[in-house]
C-alpha cells in the first residue's frame, strides 16, 4: 500500500461517546479504563490484546487502534449495533506521528507483521484490506484474508481530537442521535459501510 492509497483512517465507537472523544482524545484501552464509556470491544479479543506486545513497543493496549478499513471481520460481528455505533474518520496525518506502527493483519493474530510508520505501510496488502469480501474456498486463504481486512494503524497512548475529519453512520436514525449531540463535524450516512 501507497500513502496516496489512503484518504482516511477509521476509529469505530458508540455514538454517546464522541462527545467525550471530541472533547479531548480517542484514547487507547489502558487510557479510557478510568473513563465512563460505552465499549465495542470483545471480551474474547481483548483478551488476546491484552497478553499482546508490539515487537520493539509497548503492551497492545496502550495503543490506539485505527483501521484503513472499518467494512471488516470485527465489525461484521457487531454490525447488528449499527444504529448505536459510527464510524469516526481520522486524518492520515496521524501516520507522522512519533511511535506510530503499521500491522498487515489484526495485530492480535499470532502471525501479524509490525513496521514503524509511515514507511510501514509497504507491509500493508491494499487489494485484501480494500477487498468487498474475504470469504475463500480454502479455510486457510479465508483466515489470511479475514486477518487482512482487518490491517491496523497503533497510535501511542491517544488521537487528539483534531485528527477526526468527520463521521459515518449506518441510518438517519443515527445521524439524527449524532446531531442531537451537538458536534459540528460533518456527518454522512454510509451504509455500505455498516453492512446494511
Amino acid at each position: 500500500m501507497n500513502r496516496t492509497d489512503l484518504q482516511e483512517l477509521h476509529y469505530i465507537t458508540v455514538i454517546r461517546n464522541v462527545a467525550s472523544i471530541m472533547s479531548g482524545a480517542i484514547l487507547s484501552h489502558k487510557r479510557s479504563k478510568g473513563i465512563n464509556h460505552n465499549s465495542v470491544a470483545m471480551e474474547a479479543i481483548q483478551e488476546r490484546r491484552k497478553k499482546k506486545i508490539v515487537p520493539g513497543g509497548r503492551p497492545l493496549h496502550e495503543y490506539v487502534n485505527l483501521y484503513f478499513h472499518a467494512r471488516n471481520p470485527m465489525f461484521y460481528v457487531v454490525q447488528s449495533r449499527h444504529i448505536d455505533l459510527c464510524i469516526l474518520r481520522v486524518s492520515t496525518q496521524v501516520l507522522d506521528l512519533p511511535g506510530v506502527i503499521i500491522t498487515d493483519s489484526n495485530a492480535s493474530s499470532d502471525y501479524a507483521r509490525f513496521a514503524p510508520a509511515p514507511k510501514g505501510l509497504s507491509i500493508v496488502d491494499k487489494e485484501l484490506t480494500f477487498a468487498q469480501y474475504w470469504t475463500h474456498p480454502d479455510p486457510f486463504e479465508a483466515m489470511r484474508r479475514k486477518s487482512a481486512k482487518c490491517a491496523e494503524v497503533l497510535v501511542p497512548d491517544q488521537v487528539e481530537a483534531r485528527f477526526i475529519m468527520g463521521a459515518y453512520v449506518s441510518c438517519q436514525e443515527s445521524k439524527e442521535a449524532f446531531g442531537a449531540l451537538g458536534i459540528d463535524i460533518p456527518v454522512s450516512i454510509n451504509s455500505h459501510l455498516f453492512f446494511r
